[in-house]
């Protein structure tokens, strides 16, 4: 079945932000994505709060929103063209105090089971597609992580290995040297190499 979704999981994935550790989506730039206004959003979820237990969805602290506006302004500020992008314009017009409510991946999916709308449906899939995308990638991640752990742990073992072999010669260089020569003089002790 094709994908009827406007917006890429690779467009959807930069929306996600990594809140108390864990994965979400913020209020504003769902209902950008379900192309209907954050209030509206917001009112139906106040309507079927007994869908979205804390693991759903929680409401930002006032730090945490105050971190995340001046990292979106240092961001807007990089961009010559942000007043364009829908997400600075929903942004800029929310007021300080309406600290917003972060989705996690199931809490995404409740939401557009309360809007109903085809677009919700459309988004919610693409949306579910660019949160599945972010696991995969960060198992892929642990994965390598595991391997390159591996992999120093060999080496060091070799490392260390390879020096206490190296001690050893030293070692034996060093009582040879002693035993034979320390007692004569400098032009009467044995010569190392061709003779």
């Amino acid at each position: 079945m094709p994908d009827n979704s406007t917006e890429h999981p690779n467009s959807i994935h930069q929306k996600i932000q990594t809140i108390r550790n864990q994965k979400v989506m913020l209020d504003f730039d769902l209902a950008m994505l379900y192309e209907v206004e954050t209030k509206v959003l917001n009112q139906a979820v106040k309507r079927n709060l007994e869908r979205f237990p804390l693991d759903f969805m929680f409401k930002l602290t006032m730090t945490e929103w105050k971190s995340m506006r001046s990292q979106f302004v240092t961001a807007a500020n990089l961009q010559l063209d942000s007043r364009n992008d829908l997400t600075s314009v929903s942004l800029w017009k929310r007021n300080l105090s309406a600290i917003p409510f972060a989705f996690t991946e199931h809490g995404v999916t409740m939401v557009a089971s309360i809007l109903r709308s085809k677009k919700a449906v459309e988004m919610n899939i693409a949306i579910v597609r660019a949160f599945i995308l972010l696991r995969q990638m960060a198992m892929q991640n642990e994965s390598l992580t595991l391997k390159l752990e591996q992999i120093r742990k060999e080496l060091y073992l070799k490392l260390a290995e390879h020096d206490n072999q190296l001690s050893a010669i030293y070692e034996v260089i060093e009582n040879l040297l002693e035993d034979n020569n320390a007692k004569k003089k400098w032009e009467d002790r044995d010569r190392i190499g061709y003779k």
